[in-house]
């Protein structure tokens, strides 16, 4: 008797721009909010005038990988496959198939890749990523066949990988075309940024951003769908999420509104801070199994300290902010709390690239806050 066929299922590795229990970006079938760029690029693309690197740059979780993506599988359809004025392709396609499984053999994605000895990201885009461009771009092809490497994100490249990708910059092969993604563009070479155009993308706001959400939630399946927010938690999701679809879809996992209730009683609490409760907290954050809960918690304390800065700086903001604004940090204190804003983010990215106790971070992000209360 002949034996059944063995099968292997396929270990899907995790990516680190993918939200836990959301579709990755170039899954997402619809981009909202940003038609105008999508416009541009197609009518770049079909003008053949295309200029070789772009940088799409905005804040996280908008919708930039999501184009960088949109923009790949419509370069690399065939041309009959393309629609005027728009990316869209359909997704039984050849391209689109390839692309959304990444084996198109027109694409190169260069990322910080999972690391199954360590089961943790690289902290930054390792040169040897970089350094797979010098084959996928001397191998042969047609003379109508396009490259697309994608760059996801580009301000994650360590200094060696970024002077490789120059190279690759400065002479571009033909009908190639890089797309670079960041939101934090200050951080590349800026002879990087002058070899490409930058398209840069608007935060979201009112429907966009609702049927971006929408969308996540109905392509997540039924047990995540069945966690979206309610309508009473929708205007303040949407005032913590500062037009990003990601960290809405973050906070809402994540229990984000709890969490940045705990936040507001420990800032409305300084200068005094209540230990045992910031010692709870570090324990709840420090695992493994808390990074999203742990990343959060650090935007959103971050954000909230800005908005504290930003309302004693300029005078603005509600009454409640306005005052503590004024209670905790007043105009003699301005320099020293937007020090301790730029010296939290620094550490916070030592803790990431050094494995370092994140319960010990947060505690002395605390303490920090204490003393700038104090002074």
């Amino acid at each position: 008797m002949a034996r059944a066929p063995v099968t292997h299922e396929i270990e899907e590795l995790p990516e680190a721009d993918r939200l836990d229990g959301f579709p990755h970006p170039r899954a997402t079938e619809r981009l909202y909010g940003h038609e105008g760029a999508e416009e541009m690029l197609a009518d770049a693309f079909a003008s053949g005038r295309m200029h070789h690197g772009w940088l799409i740059t905005g804040v996280e979780g908008i919708g930039k990988a999501t184009l960088a993506y949109r923009f790949a599988r419509h370069v690399l359809a065939d041309p009959a496959e393309r629609q005027h004025g728009t990316l869209d392709i359909a997704p039984e396609t050849r391209a689109a198939r390839q692309v959304l499984a990444l084996s198109h053999p027109g694409l190169l994605v260069i990322r910080r890749a999972w690391d199954q000895k360590t089961k943790r990201f690289p902290a930054t885009i390792p040169v040897d990523e970089v350094r797979r461009l010098k084959a996928f771009l001397g191998r042969t092809s047609d003379a109508d066949t396009w490259r697309v490497v994608i760059v996801d994100r580009a301000d994650e490249l360590n200094i060696s990988a970024a002077n490789a990708l120059l190279k690759s910059l400065e002479e571009p092969p033909p009908r190639t075309v890089f797309l670079l993604v960041s939101s934090a563009p200050g951080r590349l070479l800026v002879t990087i940024r002058s070899r490409v155009r930058t398209l840069d993308l608007a935060p979201l706001a009112g429907e966009p951003l609702r049927r971006a959400v929408t969308q996540a939630y109905v392509s997540s399946g039924d047990e995540v769908e069945g966690a979206a927010p309610a309508a009473s938690e929708w205007e303040r999701l949407t005032r913590l999420a500062d037009g990003s679809v990601r960290r809405l879809l973050a906070l809402q996992a994540a229990k984000g509104l709890v969490l940045y209730d705990r936040i507001s009683a420990m800032l409305s609490g300084l200068p005094t801070v209540d230990w045992a409760a910031a010692h709870a907290l570090g324990d709840e954050l420090s695992g493994q199994a808390a990074d999203q809960r742990y990343e959060l918690f650090f935007e959103l304390l971050m954000s909230a300290v800005a908005r504290l800065v930003d309302a004693e700086a300029r005078g603005k903001g509600d009454a409640d902010e306005l005052a503590l604004a004024h209670r905790l940090i007043g105009p003699a204190r301005l320099a020293t709390w937007a020090g301790l804003w730029e010296r939290v983010a620094a550490d916070k990215a030592d803790t990431a690239a050094l494995n370092l106790d994140r319960k010990a971070l947060i505690l002395d992000v605390l303490s920090r806050l204490e003393t700038a209360a104090r002074s």
